[in-house]
């Protein structure tokens, strides 16, 4: 990835087989099985590009660029593992410039990128297990995962995840397939229907990395902190010592207002794809209000101590409040303003909400309604 001492910091490769190594292998089912479920959620995906767009009203030509991959725990890994090459070169090539006065060069040259390859899979193996689907905005094209050729990124849905909650949730297969399809569509939608989104996203990604000024060393040690969680390396005590996700650990002044900006928006994608799936649900998916109420609680609850712990560390509890706080935002401009005014959200970056009107829709109505009507 880069090379901090004379030593790569991070080794990809052994980053892969460790998770590879380490994930579980998911629910046990017959080789005809996996075979049909893969076969159901591709034509879920096909299905949900005409529900979705026909609820949403966000036609798009472009959508067919964006290739969807039903694939299992490895291939997520494998998938990640690349659109992190991609979207922190630019981070990793500011800590590379740094090596030879950063106080912590030498010790990470020491470890080397093997070590941290090894924590670093770990991780993503943790990680593996629990996502449903994915769409890769920023997904760069690999021998085994192709991506759209104009810029398009890929939609992923993690075939094994997604039967192993369909039965602990105990819930209908066939809904509960389609209506995660629906949520990832939607994302797909997003991205295709407005042209400029992933050009924003990425400057607004850049700008924060950019501004990192943060030890080579404590990355490293953030990240060993993580893994030893999952091996139960970690003392009890420091578990819940309010310790800093990654994205609080790097932040400096300009990076808060940037993350600001970024969170209100991944609020309102996150939010908006919850407020969809379920807009869409009643009339193609019987058995939507059960699966959601049993889907929330699940949400809610988390699995352990241990995950809990690790979602505040990896800063996954923030991404639970963006689903939460971007529907309420979404649900209550809808009951205002219909669906055509709702989708004013996606003329401009300007349009955008800010982190205060995800948390007050009514000031975003009245800033963006009141100025096109003036």
């Amino acid at each position: 990835m880069t090379s901090i001492g004379g030593a790569e910091m991070v080794d990809w490769n052994l980053a892969v087989a460790t998770a590879t190594r380490l994930v579980r292998p998911g629910p046990e089912v017959s080789r005809d099985e996996a075979r049909a479920v893969v076969a159901e959620l591709r034509r879920h995906a096909k299905a949900s590009e005409e529900h979705v767009r026909g609820f949403t009203r966000m036609g798009t030509d472009d959508i067919h660029d964006t290739p969807v991959l039903v694939v299992d725990r490895p291939g997520w890994v494998r998938a990640n593992v690349a659109g992190f090459r991609e979207i922190l070169k630019p981070l990793l090539d500011k800590m590379q410039e740094r090596r030879t006065t950063s106080p912590g060069g030498a010790v990470l040259g020491a470890v080397g990128g093997k070590v941290t390859g090894v924590e670093l899979g770990m991780l993503l193996s943790f990680l593996a297990s629990r996502v449903l689907g994915q769409y890769e905005t920023f997904a760069p094209a690999t021998r085994d995962l192709p991506a759209g050729e104009n810029g398009g990124g890929r939609l992923l849905l993690v075939a094994p995840n997604i039967v192993h909650v369909e039965r602990e949730l105990d819930v209908q297969p066939h809904d509960f397939r389609l209506w995660v399809c629906l949520h990832e569509e939607t994302h797909r939608t997003q991205f295709s229907a407005v042209p400029w989104l992933r050009d924003h996203l990425e400057g607004e990604i850049q700008s924060f990395l950019g501004e990192t000024d943060v030890d080579p060393m404590t990355v490293l040690e953030r990240i060993r902190e993580a893994a030893q969680s999952l091996s139960g390396g970690r003392p009890e005590a420091e578990e819940d010592d309010g310790g800093r996700s990654f994205v609080e650990l790097v932040q400096t002044p300009a990076q808060r207002e940037i993350l600001g900006r970024l969170t209100a928006v991944m609020s309102l994608l996150e939010g908006h794809a919850d407020f969809v799936m379920d807009g869409v649900g009643p009339a193609v998916v019987p058995s939507v209000a059960e699966i959601r109420e049993k889907f929330q609680q699940r949400r809610a609850k988390g699995a352990s101590r241990l995950d809990t712990a690790l979602r505040k560390l990896l800063g996954l509890d923030a991404k639970l409040r963006q689903y939460r706080d971007g529907e309420r935002f979404v649900r209550a401009v809808h009951e205002q303003v219909g669906m055509d005014g709702f989708n004013r959200v996606w003329t401009s970056p300007n349009t955008l909400p800010t982190k205060a009107e995800i948390a007050k829709p009514a000031d975003w109505i009245a800033r963006v309604h009141r100025k096109a009507e003036s």
